[in-house]
């Protein structure tokens, strides 16, 4: 089938460095990640076809646009190379992934490869914030707001509490969760924090606690993607061992209207919070072939709040509507669970660099089917979802990943 795209492998930058502490760039960084993403598949520079960088806002952090220019810049071999950068907010790294993807099943390219990156430490927690709102609508939502997304976030909590009821202690476990996989993450932020309770428990705004709330992180993500044809005569020069392939079953992408309060109004009388978030999940296992998340081994889902995993829960189906606390309660999304979420530690405990984490989240689905998670492995994981956002729950993307063995 012209239609399926292949994941070859890839490599991730540690997510507790700090790249201006470090003297380093987002060419430098750019640089790391490809040469990173080449050695870890064996695929030789040359056969490379296009180019897709998934980044938020360089040219806020880092006064810098026209990234994908930086990546035909890490290999002489890359020289004119088709390039492109995608945003969307939060979701800009499964931007680059569809569109490298699309290309790939258009029958255009048949390897390509993708990079996310953000640089977010150049500036405080005021201006990191403000230029974080402009993923919302920022006149309407963000403008003057010290916190706007642990505001608008906190509103999806408030949201579930109003029409099912809500528990802080259930946000408390889903935060504690992500925070106990990471240390299993030997490229987790949070890997080696100390344990701090009452810090954690300080109030950003609203119901939003620092341990609610995801990482500000510098972090790169770079995977290579290939069709069947390729892939096919790559699992044929390594002796048609197929184990370290997998293959993106089904997808989902849907946007929702920018304003977060049009969203509820447009969902009040729905079942599910975020319907268009729940479309796009819907897709992705439409288009993967199976019926309901029963068939998934795990789940890599977009943690950028506690509350936002909390939607998740109901919206992947694992329960229904509403009662997204009886699989906190039963223990079904830890890690050892019937069916666990976050298993690299998510947004809270990995990291949260922008325009990197819907590509480290295909990356670390990839490792879990594979069997190349390490200390984070779910036994016996053949396939995995991805559920990435961008915005106060906007764009919406989904992935499927399987086993190609």
């Amino acid at each position: 089938m012209a239609s399926e795209t292949f994941i070859l492998g890839g490599y991730q930058t540690d997510f507790a460095r700090n790249w201006m502490r470090q003297g380093q760039q987002i060419p430098d960084i750019l640089t790391e990640i490809v040469e990173g993403a080449l050695e870890e598949t064996g695929v030789p520079a040359h056969e490379i076809e296009t180019g897709h960088v998934g980044n938020f806002a360089a040219e806020l952090y880092a006064m810098q646009g026209h990234l994908g220019a930086f990546l035909v810049q890490t290999h002489p071999a890359f020289r004119g190379l088709p390039t492109s950068r995608h945003e969307a907010a939060c979701a800009s790294g499964s931007m680059a992934i569809l569109a490298a993807s699309a290309e790939i099943e258009a029958g255009r390219y048949d390897v390509a490869l993708v990079a996310g990156i953000e640089h977010m430490k150049t500036v405080d927690a005021a201006a990191g914030g403000e230029f974080l709102g402009t993923a919302a609508w920022y006149e309407k939502e963000a403008k003057g707001v010290a916190f706007p997304f642990p505001a608008l976030f906190g509103k999806l909590g408030d949201e579930y509490e109003q029409r099912y009821g809500l528990s802080a202690d259930h946000l408390t476990r889903i935060s504690d969760i992500n925070f106990e996989n990471a240390r299993r993450n030997p490229l987790a932020q949070t890997r080696e924090w100390p344990a701090n309770p009452e810090k954690m428990q300080q109030v950003l705004t609203g119901r939003i606690r620092i341990c609610d709330a995801s990482q500000v992180t510098d972090g790169a993500v770079a995977v290579v993607l290939a069709s069947k044809a390729y892939t096919e005569r790559y699992i044929a020069s390594r002796g048609g061992d197929a184990r370290g392939v997998s293959k993106i079953e089904g997808w989902g992408h849907r946007t929702a209207t920018m304003s977060f309060a049009e969203k509820m109004a447009e969902s009040a009388t729905a079942p599910y919070v975020l319907p268009h978030t729940r479309r796009a999940i819907v897709d992705a296992f439409k288009r993967a072939g199976i019926e309901d998340a029963w068939s998934l081994d795990a789940i890599e889902t977009h943690d950028c709040f506690t509350t936002s995993e909390y939607m998740a829960i109901d919206h992947f189906g694992i329960t229904e509507p509403g009662e997204s606390w009886k699989a906190i309660e039963d223990g079904t999304i830890a890690f050892d669970g019937k069916l666990p979420i976050n298993p690299s530690g998510g947004l809270i405990g990995a990291g949260h660099p922008v325009g990197a984490t819907g590509v480290r989240q295909l990356l670390d689905a990839h490792r879990q089917v594979v069997g190349s998670a390490g200390a984070y492995q779910v036994a016996g994981a053949r396939r995995v979802a991805t559920l990435n956002l961008g915005g106060s729950g906007t764009t919406s993307a989904c992935f499927v990943v399987g086993s190609a063995s």
